[in-house]
């Protein structure tokens, strides 16, 4: 089992990420964006990957990593059960979740 400050130090130990409270949940942002929030009571994470990442770590096993059942998990909101996971799958999905956020966002022409 992955504990909760295990996943809280390696995401702050990402470059750029702040800890703030997002709707009563841990939450991690860099670049003005978060990139995952913790689910204390229920003893997982929330890690916002793109789609195609989202399916990929979901294939290994969907009762372990799997979108978040409602609207946000069509927008690549996905949980990882950390009584389950192994720790180098999350912190994989959270490095990649980190990169994205990270990325400077370009403006959209009108």
């Amino acid at each position: 089992m992955i504990s909760i400050d295990t996943v809280r130090q390696f995401a702050l130990s990402l470059p750029g990420t702040e800890e703030y409270d997002h709707f009563g949940k841990p939450a991690f942002r860099a670049n003005k964006r978060t990139f995952a929030t913790l689910w204390v009571p229920e003893q997982r994470a929330m890690v916002k990957l793109s789609l195609v990442d989202q399916s990929v770590f979901s294939a290994f096993d969907p009762a372990v990593i799997y979108p978040v059942p409602n609207k946000w998990g069509l927008h690549g909101c996905t949980f990882f059960e950390l009584a389950t996971v192994r720790l180098d799958m999350l912190e994989d999905a959270l490095t990649t979740a980190w990169q994205a956020a990270s990325e400077k966002r370009v403006k959209k022409k009108k």
